[in-house]
C-alpha cells in the first residue's frame, strides 16, 4: 500500500489561542473540537490538521514534549500570486502568528515565512 499524508499532528502548548489561529486568523474549517484534540480541514482536498496539546500528543507517542528552535520541518503553502503571499502573511501576523522571513522576490517567485503561535514555520510562495 503506498505512503499517504492524510493528517499532520502539531503539538501545541495552548490549543484554544491554536485553534483560533488557525480557525479565525487563517480562515480554516474546524472539522472535530474535543477537549485536547481540534482538527482543522486545510481545504481542497489536502490532508487535516490535528492540533494536539504538546504534553498530550508526546505521551501518545512515547517521547519527551521538551523541544524547541527549528524542528526541521516547515509547512508550504503555493498560492497562485505575489498578492496571495502578501494577503497570507498580513492574516497570519494579524492572528497572533509572526513573520519571520518578510515575502521577497527570488530567482524563481516569490516567497516569506511566518510562525504560528507555537513557532511552526509556513512557508507561503508563488512562482509568478
Amino acid at each position: 500500500m503506498p505512503l499517504e499524508v492524510t493528517a499532520i499532528m502539531i503539538g501545541v502548548e495552548d490549543l484554544v489561542r491554536s485553534k483560533k489561529f488557525y480557525a479565525e486568523g487563517l480562515g480554516c474549517e474546524i472539522d472535530q473540537d474535543y477537549p485536547n484534540f481540534v482538527s482543522v480541514d486545510l481545504g481542497k482536498g489536502s490532508s487535516s490538521l490535528a492540533l494536539y496539546e504538546r504534553e498530550a500528543a508526546a505521551r501518545d507517542a512515547g517521547v519527551s514534549p521538551e523541544g524547541s528552535g527549528f524542528r526541521g520541518v516547515s509547512f508550504h503553502y503555493i498560492v497562485p500570486s505575489r498578492d496571495a503571499v502578501d494577503e497570507v502573511m498580513r492574516d497570519a501576523a494579524a492572528a497572533g502568528g509572526s513573520v519571520v522571513k518578510e515575502a521577497a522576490v527570488v530567482q524563481w517567485g516569490y516567497y516569506g515565512y511566518f510562525s504560528d503561535p507555537d513557532g511552526y514555520l509556513w512557508k507561503v510562495a508563488t512562482s509568478s
